[in-house]
C-alpha cells in the first residue's frame, strides 16, 4: 500500500476511540478533529485519465446537478453544479473542474470552481476551490479559497469508494481557512426530493470546527450524487435536488 492510504490508517485507529455522536460531534473538544492531520500525496496513486468518480460521488462531465431551497434567512436559493471537461492539476494531480453557481431570489451571489481527482481506489479527493462571492454583480470577496500544496493547506476526502458507519474523516484542509469534516451516519436512507424518490442512500453528518454549533446532513443516491442536504443544528434551510441536465 502506497503512502497516500497512510491517512486511512490514522482514521481507523481515531474511530475506534471515537465516541461523539452526530448531534454534537462538531462540539466535543476531545474530538479527533483536535488530532494533527497530515496525508503525504504520490501521484501514481492517482487516476490521470477517466476519472468519473465513485457510485455516491459520480463525476460525470456535461451533468449539471441543479438543487433549490431555502437559507436559514428563508430566502429562496438555487444551485447548479457543472460538471466540466475542464481539468487542473494540484500537486501532480489531475483534477475535474466542477463549476458551481448560487443564486438568492435569482440574483448571483457565488461561484466556485472545485478541483475533484480520483484515487485508483475509487475514494474521490478535494483538493481546493476558487470561490468568488458577488454582491451587486461584483465580486466582493474571494475568501474561502484554497489550494493544496499552498499555504499549509492539503487535500481531503469527498467521498470514500466504501464508507463505513461511523467513519470519520476531513474532506479539506488549510488551517483557519477550510477545515470541513464529515461523518459517515448510514448507508440506508430513503429520501423524497423534488426530483424523485431514493433508497439505500448515503447519509454524512458535516461541520466546520470554524462554526462551531452549525452541522448538516447530507443525503447522497448511488449513481446520482448528493440530493439532500438539510441544516440540523445553529442554522435552518435546505437543498433539495430538482432537476438533472445532460448536454
Amino acid at each position: 500500500m502506497k503512502r497516500v492510504f497512510s491517512i486511512f490508517t490514522l482514521i481507523i485507529l481515531l474511530i475506534l476511540s471515537l465516541t461523539l455522536g452526530c448531534d454534537d460531534g462538531a462540539e466535543k473538544a476531545d474530538s479527533p478533529i483536535d488530532m494533527p492531520y497530515s496525508v503525504e500525496i504520490d501521484p501514481a496513486d492517482f487516476k490521470d485519465s477517466n476519472i468519473t468518480g465513485n457510485a455516491f460521488f459520480p463525476l460525470i462531465p456535461g451533468t449539471t446537478l441543479v438543487y433549490e431551497g431555502e437559507n436559514e434567512e428563508g430566502i429562496s436559493i438555487r444551485v447548479e453544479e457543472k460538471i466540466t471537461t475542464q481539468t487542473k492539476v494540484v500537486m501532480e494531480i489531475i483534477c475535474v473542474v466542477v463549476e458551481v453557481k448560487e443564486w438568492e431570489d435569482d440574483e448571483l451571489i457565488e461561484e466556485t470552481s472545485d478541483w475533484y481527482a480520483q484515487d485508483k481506489q475509487g475514494n474521490v479527493w478535494y483538493f481546493g476551490e476558487d470561490s468568488k462571492e458577488f454582491e451587486d454583480g461584483e465580486v466582493v470577496s474571494t475568501a474561502g479559497s484554497w489550494e493544496a500544496g499552498l499555504d499549509g493547506a492539503l487535500p481531503g476526502i469527498i467521498m470514500l469508494a466504501n464508507p463505513i458507519e461511523g467513519l470519520w474523516y476531513r474532506q479539506e484542509f488549510r488551517a483557519g481557512e477550510a477545515e470541513d469534516v464529515a461523518q459517515i451516519v448510514s448507508r440506508n436512507e430513503t429520501v423524497s426530493v423534488h426530483y424523485g424518490d431514493f433508497s439505500e442512500c448515503l447519509q454524512t453528518a458535516e461541520w466546520n470546527p470554524l462554526e462551531p454549533g452549525i452541522m448538516e446532513y447530507k443525503f447522497y443516491a448511488s449513481g446520482v450524487g448528493l440530493v439532500s442536504t438539510i441544516a440540523v443544528k445553529g442554522e435552518s434551510g435546505f437543498e433539495e435536488l430538482v432537476d438533472i441536465i445532460v448536454e
